[in-house]
């Protein structure tokens, strides 16, 4: 009997395996072989921690990201990379550490540049089966955050049928740091957009590889909150990533007219930043690259208020802001969605009117907006920035708030509308118009709350 049930137990670990084996393949990606495993929703596999360059790290500090350092073996995706070296997230205030941090910081290291896939078990390795594909890019003023934050999931989105990618980039001094000897040193005399540069080497990642999760490298959604968002507006103005992007979701970044870059040349901020570098004893480039990520991260945190490390127009990879690239008509001709929360900053609602007004004009590529409008339960923050994460991530069950089943019921329509807008460029499901697009005749917008 004892070796009866043994033989049974036997063949029941070998279908199991095999069935893995199925299920699971070795894909070959840029690096190298790479295997995923099953998320927390046993049809999804989740690829966690996917390298996408090179470490930006000695020599390579401060440049434009580098191709993949291959690795040998099969690499299991089963463990989150690095976040880019930033302040813990004390940093943002008891509010927002309570709302997102409560959980403690992740790793934070130089070696940044991951990326994490979410995709639908059975595509894995179906390069046929053409998903559409959306690519998130998380916010934190330029100077924080990372692609696998507590509201952060893909789940809901490859339940949907969109396979959902979140990156990594370079943020503060290490990701938008301009000098004049960067500039001498760079072949187009570049500077100071590295971060921007991450999330362009990512979009050019899915173009080449996405086709082995499944994915549609032809269908690439961009989408991204607050400083997330206003990179959304920095690729889609880029001469080097608006040929990359299908459609694009604007979060909580505003519209037009808001002032996105800093006024200044870029030789202007380089001198500002060498000014910072020396009275710190960084008087060179190789001191600069000498120094540890923790001294300068020291000094990123004394750094004047004025002095903020944030994409600039460098004539290379940002010629010019959004505003300029709305009303020249050089933006990506795209479908957009756009939108805010209720208690976003005040002036936001009227530059994105102004946006989708311009575009109505130029174009016939739609324009949709919307306005999260519910006030979270559990205190009085209200419809605060960044509250609209939790539902078109559909991840409510890992908050600390109360959430209600009409919530839930709100997260679906959010999610569902989200992934409508990657698969067609249109928040509607097949064969509905409940939602219009922007026209300055009828001033649609589509308002989420709870019913």
């Amino acid at each position: 009997m004892k070796l009866h049930l043994f033989a049974i137990t036997l063949l029941a670990l070998a279908s199991c395996s095999s069935q893995q084996s199925v299920n699971n393949p070795v894909l070959n990606i840029e690096g190298g072989q790479i295997q995923g495993v099953i998320s927390n929703d046993p049809d999804v596999m989740v690829y966690k921690g996917v390298p996408y360059a090179a470490a930006p790290v000695g020599d390579l500090r401060w440049k434009a990201p580098q191709p993949v350092t291959p690795w040998e073996g099969v690499k299991v995706a089963d463990k989150w990379g690095a976040a880019a070296m930033q302040n813990s997230g004390k940093a943002t205030g008891d509010f927002y550490y309570k709302e997102f941090y409560a959980d403690g910081d992740p790793e934070f290291s130089e070696d940044c540049l991951f990326l994490n896939i979410w995709t639908p078990a059975d595509a894995v390795g179906n390069a046929d089966k053409k998903l559409p594909v959306a690519m998130w890019i998380h916010g934190g003023a330029y100077d924080h955050g990372y692609g696998y934050e507590i509201t952060m999931d893909g789940d809901a989105w490859a339940k949907r049928g969109v396979i959902l990618v979140t990156i990594n980039y370079r943020v503060g001094i290490f990701g938008f740091l301009a000098h004049p000897e960067l500039i001498a040193e760079d072949t187009q005399h570049s500077s100071g957009n590295y971060g921007t540069q991450d999330q362009i080497a990512a979009l050019k990642w899915i173009k080449n590889n996405i086709d082995q999760f499944g994915g549609d490298p032809t269908n690439v959604t961009i989408l991204g909150q607050s400083a997330g968002a206003a990179s959304i507006k920095n690729l889609v103005s880029s001469p080097l990533s608006r040929n990359l992007i299908s459609h694009a979701i604007i979060q909580s970044g505003g519209g037009i007219d808001e002032q996105v870059m800093p006024e200044q040349s870029l030789e202007e901020f380089a001198g500002l930043c060498k000014q910072l570098m020396d009275e710190n004893g960084l008087t060179d480039l190789q001191k600069m690259r000498a120094a540890s990520a923790d001294e300068l991260l020291k000094i990123f945190n004394s750094k004047p208020a004025s002095l903020r490390f944030r994409p600039h127009s460098d004539g290379v990879v940002q010629r010019y802001g959004f505003t300029t690239a709305t009303f020249d008509g050089t933006i990506a001709n795209i479908p957009y969605m756009i939108g805010y929360c209720a208690n976003d900053n005040p002036t936001m609602g009227a530059g994105i009117q102004r946006f989708a007004t311009e575009r109505k004009k130029q174009h016939t590529k739609p324009v949709y907006t919307y306005l999260f409008a519910r006030p979270l339960p559990g205190d009085n923050a209200g419809s605060f920035h960044s509250s609209e994460l939790w539902f078109m991530f559909h991840t409510l069950d890992r908050a600390w708030r109360p959430f209600t089943e009409a919530d839930y019921a709100l997260a679906d329509k959010m999610t569902d509308a989200w992934t409508n807008f990657a698969k067609y460029g249109n928040p509607n499901a097949p064969d509905t118009d409940d939602w219009k697009p922007y026209d300055p005749e009828n001033d649609f917008t589509y308002v989420f709350d709870i019913e």
